[in-house]
């Protein structure tokens, strides 16, 4: 059963989905039949002009052999010098020499050479597609080579494009020779053949230069402009910015004259990002495309400047030609999802040129922008059919937290290779000036964009434009560093910058200059850049095997089937080259924080400079001494201040920052090998996964007995109307949110990151296979559990502060319990609250606790820490009087150390005196074994006095309760602690005989140590002076622990305070907690009462394992809990079988109804066996009255008919892994507010109650029973001044009892109650059924005195013999060790049971049971004892229940 049966957690109605596209525009020229301007748009140039390139590529390359007396063809261009001038003479001064010569042509009457290349014959064969030039025009032969044996004979390759390519195909434009012998290097924009075309040992080496461009002619530019947008609206949360229109169009909005029969070319996809002056990100993709433009639009200028008339002629019209203009449509979105984009625009372009349809273009549009969302986990999967032939696919991006981008680092490393991406990558690390061009604008901005991803957790701070317009060109020009991507054709008309470095993403160069020359790779770090390089290379040579087609070209089968499949291989090597610079990354940076400087004293001018927040010095000096040069340059740049006061003061990326830190713990520098566990996990996508379908737009209704006719049909992408667009629809299922969701606190700090998630995860795993780490996991996630209630407690509290401190006291007391790996989110909900109330010093308290408590903090809890020192107010001048009150606090805690010894000494005393009466005494019976009652005889020989030590003169018990009566330490809410007595039903009978004496006998103070508190702690009335508290003597027997009784909070835990005449507690089980039970104290302002509580809750955990019918209790449950955040079930302890356990709720209120006066409480004056208050107390020979003193007040406020039941039910028992993830759920939807309303009882039940449980067991201050209350009470009146009021706590009473709360009437009665009925012991509850005729009195005492004598195997012999072997014999609910153990703490009384010598002794019978027996035997039938697991989670969670 997993945590989605928690039906009222997931009853919230979800969210509307966010938008996948919010706007969709149409840039291009304006097209409302004005003229053309006569002045077209030209950018100014920001660099040197080039000289005009030819319009016309090259179609044919040739050689010819000038020593054979061959002449140049008519026609072709010879290649007569080199690029830098020097004369060309290939095989010059050999004999046999051929002279051979390249000669080029130019024209448009074939289709374009593409690509070049240098054959080898001999030595290989031709690449496919590639044709070998191997003679001259004049049939000779055309080696390039030199004539020798030695030499292979060297021929050019071309490589056509293809037929029917078009107009705009990507050709050769231009050819030349480099010597680099006379140091000429590769052109600007050109690819240079990697073989030589002089092998031979004579002469220099030469190679061949080629540039792949579009050659166009007759072409007029203009600034693009918006032509129709949709919505009209702008969103205020993201309007649409005004220079979409440029960079929809980069190259301008143009004006083309084609011959006639030109076939119209492919629309060119492009993608572009803009970033905000607060660093968000719009991602924008759009689709060119040429559509016919009208003559009578143009000037006679114009139309000369086009081709259009005739030069020679004037006026006359040339025929044959064509006039086009080129538009685009766009869309802009918040998510990078570039294919769906691209096959949406598609979609629409061709629905534009085809027809007719029965929809307009419009219906489409705002169909996909209104109806379709982005993945989301509730829907992972959707797919978008857009008409019966198209379709896409959108998938949830990968759960990482690496931030979303539009990085392609697959296509960074196909077009650059290992080396580059290095050397770019240490380029990007040193801010340089980086311009990356090519001919392909959609991989422009993938390239670019894993540029700036690479070096996270650095975030590029310079100007950043991916894809150039021209009219923003200048930039170019610009004194910062700078990322650019501009189209290669801008390199025809201007040289690139000096100061830049130039990357050409269709030549795979690096083009530099040597004055801004960066540093080279030698200077990274030496192991971790190997292992970089290594992994890349790797990755390199798999990318050829990875599938690269359209996926807009994709079918529906494929969508459906093979999608995830083929791109799955895909998607993993895209991780694994971001992973790979991730590493290097964490390597570079590794230790960085221990360099931070935190803040300590009051902010001063210059608090947030780098050198006071980050030593750079020293980070400078623990780095490899070969990187001092990088380093050096890194540590003042720009983006490493910004990210060391980022992790300084936290930013909106903090879970992005704290999951590099893990990285960082991971990855070992001094390794040359990458680790094993890859650094970001891919998700792998599921089929089976849910997969949302979206039809494409209704059609409109047909009337019966006629055929659909279409309507629409367009010439070209039309101009958009308004009313053929949808109106948007509520999507079905998305309900409005309700209110109390919409203030979800956007504070980080009480939620987890998803990495502190992942860690805690698998801490919880490694404790689960350790019973002892396993019950201080669990501990620490009940610690986490408050601290996530934590604001709603301090908004609550009358003092702010004062509960921030004991906010403190709670996290102290946390360390001293040991848990396993302290919550960093405690600490770093402590430190939001000291940044919010204004506490810097106890903020700088937290952070020394936290390194003592060897927790490095992350980013979230280190920029909180800072805020709260930086931002909060400091205290002015010396706290004179809080220095002398804490002066005064040590003096009064050393005093109770030095009185130590005189304890140790009393004790000892005790104890002598304890052996002497044991060994006077006989162990003729049981009970006298026991140590419970008197043996019959005479009485135990006391001393007089013997226990004068312990109380003073003048001391009286306060009324309606002992003296010492002061609640549990940790609690404010209820009027007893989870396993203690206090903060029952005064006891209104009796005579304070002895009120006055100075010295009370030893009936008096037996009284004061068993009989339960009578009022609660807000309304105690300290005496003036008590004795210090005493520390329990160790247990020697039964007796002694009768005698000298566990320190009970309700009685007697603040008798070590009485003596300085205040309530603070100073005992020494308390000192960690001495301000916070001052604190704790009470959250109401009015008075405390000294009433009977209102409202008494029962809780219990006990529950009933349906497979094998037994009874299993909270430690056993715990035991059984999987280490898991989602799974709610438990493992039988007997049966081993999976169940849910139940947290089982009675709610009593003893408040008169409107109908029926209040009855008067249950006096226990009446009768007999009633001790009085104050009296001499129980002998110990009165059985029955020395046992009534342990147990609760008769009837407990609700057995004597005085109250009513409101409520009884069972929830699930969450283990607190669950219950985190389901707290931290409904904090992040509803707000922390929610904690603290009254509806928080009824409105998440199984949250509130599993909260109370916990809090009540761990003693931690609480205002969870007051919402009990306030519950009952009915909604607030609407004159309430704030919802933070609350009931006073000591109206209400929480009590936690071990076992079940309702018995089954059809089961045996356990052995404790029938041992309270026999001995007529007053009781919670009467067992309803009959019991068995076998368990009856003698049985009982024959056990106890087995049990008493030390014979546990005895008494466990016993039971089994009398219950019988299963199936006939008689099946009680509890095992053996529960039987046995309930019924001695019936006997002799839960605080004055030493149950861990219990466990020794049982252990010890069962093993020698065992022998004879055999353990599967006793296993069967229940006998064993429980599990080490159990035994240490009973340990932890502090004493045992009450039964």
């Amino acid at each position: 059963m997993e945590a989605d049966a928690v039906s009222e957690e997931g009853a919230m109605a979800e969210e509307r989905p966010p938008r996948l596209v919010d706007y969709f525009v149409i840039a291009g020229l304006a097209g409302n039949g004005a003229p053309i301007p006569e002045e077209t748009w030209v950018p100014e140039p920001s660099g040197a002009l080039r000289p005009p390139r030819p319009a016309e590529p090259i179609t044919d390359v040739a050689v010819i052999a000038r020593a054979l007396g061959e002449e140049v063809p008519q026609g072709y261009t010879c290649i007569q010098s080199s690029a830098g001038g020097h004369p060309l003479e290939l095989s010059a001064g050999l004999l046999g020499g051929t002279q051979p010569v390249i000669c080029y042509r130019r024209g448009r009457d074939k289709t374009p050479l593409v690509e070049l290349g240098v054959f080898y014959e001999g030595k290989e064969r031709p690449k496919p597609g590639f044709q070998v030039l191997d003679t001259t025009p004049y049939s000779h032969s055309a080696n390039l080579a030199p004539p020798g044996p030695g030499h292979p004979r060297t021929y050019l390759t071309y490589r056509r494009a293809a037929e029917g390519a078009g107009l705009h195909a990507l050709g050769i434009t231009d050819l030349c020779l480099v010597l680099p012998s006379k140091g000429e290097g590769t052109p600007h924009t050109y690819c240079r053949l990697a073989r030589n075309l002089n092998p031979g040992m004579w002469g220099p080496a030469v190679y061949l230069c080629y540039k792949v461009g579009l050659a166009k002619a007759n072409t007029l530019v203009y600034e693009a402009e918006l032509l129709g947008r949709y919505p009209e609206e702008d969103n205020e949360a993201f309007p649409l910015p005004e220079s979409v229109p440029v960079f929809c169009l980069p190259m301008g909005a143009t004006i083309e004259c084609w011959p006639s029969q030109t076939k119209y070319p492919v629309p060119v996809f492009s993608t572009f990002v803009l970033t905000g002056a607060a660093g968000d990100k719009v991602y924008g993709a759009a689709l060119q495309f040429y559509e016919a433009f009208p003559r009578d639009r143009l000037s006679e200028r114009q139309a000369r400047a086009l081709g259009l008339l005739s030069a020679v002629e004037r006026g006359r019209t040339l025929g044959g030609r064509a006039v086009r203009t080129r538009r685009a449509i766009a869309v802009l979105s918040r998510w990078p999802a570039f294919p769906a984009f691209r096959a949406f625009l598609t979609f629409l372009y061709r629905y534009s040129v085809s027809g007719p349809h029965r929809l307009p273009l419009e219906a489409h549009i705002s169909h996909f922008i209104h109806n379709v969302p982005f993945p989301s986990p509730q829907r992972p999967r959707i797919l978008v059919q857009m008409s019966p032939y198209d379709n896409l696919l959108l998938c949830q991006p990968v759960s990482s937290p690496l931030p979303l981008s539009g990085a392609s680092f697959l296509q960074l490393l196909q077009s650059l290779g290992p080396e580059l991406a290095i050397a770019l990558l240490l380029s990007v690390l040193t801010e340089h000036k980086l311009l990356v061009h090519s001919l392909r604008p959609d991989l422009l901005t993938s390239v670019c964009e894993a540029l700036v991803s690479m070096i996270f957790p650095l975030h590029w701070q310079c100007p950043y434009i991916p894809l150039c317009p021209l009219v923003l060109a200048d930039v170019l020009s610009a004194p910062v560093p700078f990322i650019v991507g501009i189209h290669s054709s801008y390199f025809d008309l201007h040289d690139p910058p000096a100061d830049v470095i130039c990357v050409d993403l269709d030549t795979n160069t690096l083009f530099q200059t040597e004055e801004k020359k960066p540093l080279s790779p030698r200077n990274l770090p030496r192991k971790p850049y190997k292992v970089l390089l290594s992994t890349l290379t790797n990755l390199y040579q798999q990318l050829d095997q990875t599938y690269t087609g359209p996926e807009e070209e994709a079918s529906l089968e494929f969508l459906l089937t093979d999608y995830e499949a083929v791109c799955g291989r895909r998607a993993r090597l895209e991780r694994e080259v971001q992973g790979a610079f991730l590493r290097f990354m964490a390597c570079l940076l590794k230790g960085y924080r221990d360099f931070l400087r935190p803040l300590t004293k009051a902010p001063s001018e210059g608090s947030r400079d780098v050198d006071n927040l980050f030593f750079l010095q020293g980070f400078l000096k623990s780095r490899e001494r070969s990187s001092y040069k990088l380093y050096s340059q890194l540590l003042h740049t720009q983006m490493f201040s910004q990210f060391i006061e980022e992790c300084s003061f936290g930013s909106t990326r903090h879970a992005a920052l704290e999951f590099f830190d893990s990285c960082v713990d991971k990855v070992r520098p001094e390794q040359e090998k990458p680790e094993s566990t890859s650094l970001v996990e891919l998700e792998e996508l599921s089929g089976s996964e849910l997969t949302v379908f979206i039809m494409p737009p209704e059609e409109p209704p047909v009337p019966e007995g006629s055929e659909p006719s279409p309507q629409y049909c367009y010439d070209g992408f039309p101009e958009l109307r308004a009313e053929l667009f949808e109106s948007p629809q509520e999507q079905a299922g998305a309900l409005p949110v309700p209110g109390p969701s919409r203030s979800a606190p956007s504070s980080p700090a009480p939620r987890r990151t998803k990495q502190e998630m992942k860690v805690a995860q698998q801490m919880a795993q490694k404790s689960a296979a350790v019973p002892e780490l396993w019950a201080r996991c669990l501990l620490g996630h009940c610690y986490g559990l408050w601290f996530l209630c934590l604001p709603a407690y301090v908004r609550s509290a009358p003092s702010r502060v004062q509960a921030l401190h004991t906010a403190y006291h709670v996290l102290r007391q946390m360390e001293s319990s040991k848990v396993v790996r302290p919550d960093e989110v405690c600490y770093r909900m402590l430190m939001q609250l000291c940044s919010h109330y204004g506490q810097p010093v106890l903020s700088v308290r937290v952070m020394l606790d936290m390194r003592q408590a060897g927790i490095v903090p992350n980013t979230i809890t280190y920029g909180y820490y800072n805020k709260a020192v930086l931002e909060s107010k400091w205290p002015s001048g010396t706290p004179g009087g809080r220095l002398r009150w804490a002066k005064l606090r040590n003096v009064v805690l050393g005093a109770a150390q030095f009185r130590q010894p005189l304890r140790e000494r009393w004790q000892r005393q005790q104890q002598q005196q304890q052996a002497a009466a044991q060994e006077a005494c006989s162990s003729q019976t049981v009970i006298e074994a026991l140590g419970v009652l008197e043996p019959r005889g005479s009485p135990v020989p006391w001393h007089s006095g013997s226990l004068s030590d312990l109380s003073l003169t003048g001391e009286e018990p306060a009324p309606g309760g002992s003296p010492g009566d002061s609640g549990s330490a940790l609690s404010t809410q209820s009027t007893e602690a989870p396993e203690g007595p206090s903060g029952r039903l005064p006891k209104t009978g009796g005579q304070q005989d002895e009120a006055s004496t100075p010295r009370r006998g030893l009936g008096a103070r037996l009284q004061q140590l068993l009989t339960p508190s009578r009022r609660s702690p807000a309304s105690r009335v300290p005496p003036p002076e008590l004795p210090a508290d005493l520390p329990p003597p160790a247990r020697g027997s039964p007796l002694d622990s009768l005698l000298h009784p566990r320190e009970r909070p309700g009685s007697t835990a603040s008798e070590s305070s009485a003596s300085l005449g205040s309530e603070w507690d100073l005992s020494e089980s308390s000192v960690s907690s001495l301000s916070l039970r001052r604190s704790s104290e009470r959250l109401s302002d009015h008075p405390g009462s000294s009433q009977t509580p209102s409202l008494e809750i029962l809780l219990s955990s006990c529950s009933l394992c349906r497979a094998c019918d037994s009874l299993v209790y909270d430690e056993d449950i715990m035991a059984g809990w999987a280490p898991d955040d989602s799974n709610l079930n438990t493992t039988c302890p007997f049966c081993a079988c999976s169940f849910v356990p139940l947290l089982s709720v009675q709610t009593f209120d003893s408040r008169p109804s409107a109908h029926s006066p209040r009855p008067a409480p249950a006096r226990a004056s009446g009768s007999k066996d009633a001790p009085v208050p104050g009296g001499p107390g129980p002998v110990l020979s009165d059985r029955r009255s020395c046992l009534a003193l342990d147990e609760p007040q008769l009837c407990n406020g609700h057995m004597g008919g005085a109250s009513r039941q409101v409520e009884d039910g069972a929830w699930a028992y969450l283990s607190p892994l669950v219950l985190r993830k389901e707290l931290e759920s409904l904090v992040e939807n509803e707000g922390s507010e929610v904690l603290a309303l009254p509806e928080l009882p009824a409105a998440h039940p199984i949250i509130f109650w599993n909260l109370l449980w916990y809090f009540q067991r761990l003693r931690l201050p609480s205002i969870l029973p007051c919402l009990v209350l306030a519950s009952c009470n009915g909604p607030p009146p609407p004159q309430a001044p704030s919802p933070w009021l609350t009931p006073d706590p000591a109206s209400v009473q929480v009590r936690l009892l071990w076992d079940v709360l309702t018995p089954d009437p059809n089961s045996c009665p356990p052995l404790y109650v029938l041992w309270r009925t026999h001995s007529q012991t007053p009781q919670r509850m009467a067992w309803p059924g009959p019991a068995p005729e076998s368990l009856n009195l003698d049985l009982l005492e024959l056990v106890l005195r087995y049990v008493g004598l030390n014979e546990v195997h005895k008494a466990i012999g016993l039971l089994l013999e009398t219950l019988g072997p299963p199936p006939t014999g008689l099946h009680l609910q509890r095992g053996i060790y529960r039987e046995l153990l309930f019924l001695t703490m019936a006997v002799m009384g839960k605080d004055h049971k030493d149950i861990v010598n219990f466990d020794k002794r049982y252990k010890s019978a069962f093993n020698k049971l065992a022998s004879s027996m055999g353990k599967e035997e006793l296993r069967h039938r229940r006998a064993q004892m429980p599990t080490p697991k159990a035994i240490d989670c009973r340990k932890y969670f502090g004493a045992p229940l009450e039964c």
